[in-house]
């Protein structure tokens, strides 16, 4: 079996994680505090791969902070304009502009609110998810695999992650075949950028591999500062702020292991 197809399969497993989180969604009835702090336990795993998995090798491999900083900024910058783009897609639930204000709280306004909330994962996910298995690709030796602390941070983040936006696209009218084939799809574009990050070892110059490091890092952020966290904390309450702070041990704990 060739090295590419090998990563590609490792990229696989990892992005499989949120065919997982889907399921669980679709065949588990979740307490909406527990999803919370679920949520909350996936956020801090997610922040530990910024810190330990994806900002601290950039740096390591780059020579200035250049490409960290531009990588890391641009990856923000493309999240939050898609973001933008999500709000202003119209939804079912949105009323024309000389029509009277919903009451706050309403079925249309939750809809779409979910939708909303739903779909910027999903992009958070893609922006994140993508670079990350080119790095993880990158990261893998034929006949060892890849690097367990990456595949083991991806797995864990991608389950509630999955979770979270299934649950939400699913509550504003998505069909669960429409929202299995969109993860399908993820996790597809993973594997070959799995294969893709090991294909690129000798080829690329170190500047853009740092630079999509520190790009996934940055989409990442952003993407937690402005739905994940926000959602889990809402939802989750004051224990989210303790579920969040232990996925970020584990996460570390995972990263500093030889």
């Amino acid at each position: 079996m060739s090295g590419v197809l090998e990563a590609a399969l490792w990229g696989l497993v990892g992005a499989s994680a949120l065919l997982l989180g889907a399921i669980l969604a679709f065949s588990v009835k979740i307490p909406l505090r527990v999803r919370g702090w679920i949520q909350g336990f996936g956020a801090g795993v997610l922040f530990g791969a910024v810190a330990y998995e994806l900002v601290e090798e950039a740096v390591q491999a780059s020579a200035g902070g250049g490409a960290v900083g531009i990588g890391f900024a641009l990856g923000a910058i493309v999240f939050y304009v898609g973001s933008v783009m999500i709000d202003s897609i119209p939804t079912k639930g949105d009323a024309p502009a000389d029509a009277p204000a919903a009451p706050a709280g309403g079925q249309a306004a939750a809809g779409g609110t979910r939708r909303t909330a739903g779909l910027a994962v999903l992009l958070g996910t893609v922006l994140d998810g993508i670079p990350e298995s080119v790095v993880l690709g990158l990261s893998f030796v034929p006949g060892e695999g890849v690097a367990a602390p990456i595949l083991l941070a991806i797995f864990l983040s991608n389950v509630p992650e999955a979770l979270s936006a299934t649950e939400d696209l699913a509550e504003s009218g998505f069909s669960r075949k429409r929202i299995m084939l969109i993860w399908v799809g993820v996790a597809l574009s993973s594997a070959v950028a799995a294969g893709l990050g090991f294909a690129m070892i000798g080829v690329v110059g170190n500047g853009l591999i740092v630079a999509t490091q520190a790009f996934a890092a940055g989409a990442l952020v952003a993407m937690l500062a402005e739905s994940m966290i926000p959602e889990a904390y809402e939802t989750g309450g004051r224990p989210v702020g303790l579920a969040t702070a232990l996925g970020f041990a584990l996460a570390a704990y995972l990263s500093l292991q030889p």
